[in-house]
């Protein structure tokens, strides 16, 4: 009973997780350039889906092979690259109409953005892991639990991030404006702050 317990909070710690203020800012990033609550929502679960797919893949491996070697810093600062070209890219490409044709995978961005925040947080999540629970099925379990739960997370997310940016939102053209350059300048920042603090100078 006694290694189900952290199972049992897993759902509650994956869902917290989902509001650490890299993961706010990059799915806000990708929110801003959503024009309806449907395909926010949908990026917030593909964003998930990635985080979720990393940190079994490398949470396993780490499990199964001890490999703690895949913890590294420089994983964090490949998040924090990531965030100063989203929040670049949005600054330049601010203009464009968020309602772009659709393409065969319009969520894949999100999905991507998901895969490489869980390669960066796996290494750490899967030590604290093999500290409490010491038999392997137990400590995959407690990854897609932890998972479902920074889908769930996320989703809430998305959902409170889309509000200035949905059509009825959109009164005034500088306001929404605004909010794009809030939350691009804060992803560079934010990004810059990630690669001094984890690259070894």
């Amino acid at each position: 009973m006694e290694s189900l317990l952290p199972i049992l909070f897993a759902f509650i710690a994956g869902t917290g997780h989902a509001f650490e203020p890299d993961h706010l800012l990059a799915v806000g990033n990708l929110i801003s350039r959503r024009d309806t609550l449907a395909l926010a929502l949908r990026d917030g679960v593909y964003w998930g889906l990635g985080h979720t797919t990393m940190l079994v893949v490398v949470g396993s491996l780490i499990l199964l092979s001890r490999a703690t070697f895949l913890q590294s810093s420089y994983f964090e600062a490949a998040v924090g690259l990531m965030l100063i070209v989203m929040g670049a890219s949005r600054l330049i490409g601010w203009r464009r109409p968020v309602s772009l044709k659709p393409t065969r995978y319009p969520h894949r961005l999100a999905y991507t953005v998901g895969l490489l925040h869980g390669l960066a947080g796996s290494g750490a999540l899967v030590l604290l892991v093999m500290s409490e629970i010491r038999q392997l099925p137990l400590g995959v379990l407690y990854l897609f639990v932890f998972g479902a739960g920074s889908i769930l997370g996320m989703v809430i997310v998305a959902g409170l991030c889309s509000i200035p940016f949905t059509k009825r939102m959109r009164i005034n053209r500088s306001l929404q404006f605004s909010a794009i350059m809030l939350s691009s300048v804060l992803c560079i920042v934010y990004g810059g702050r990630m690669i001094y603090e984890n690259v070894r100078w």
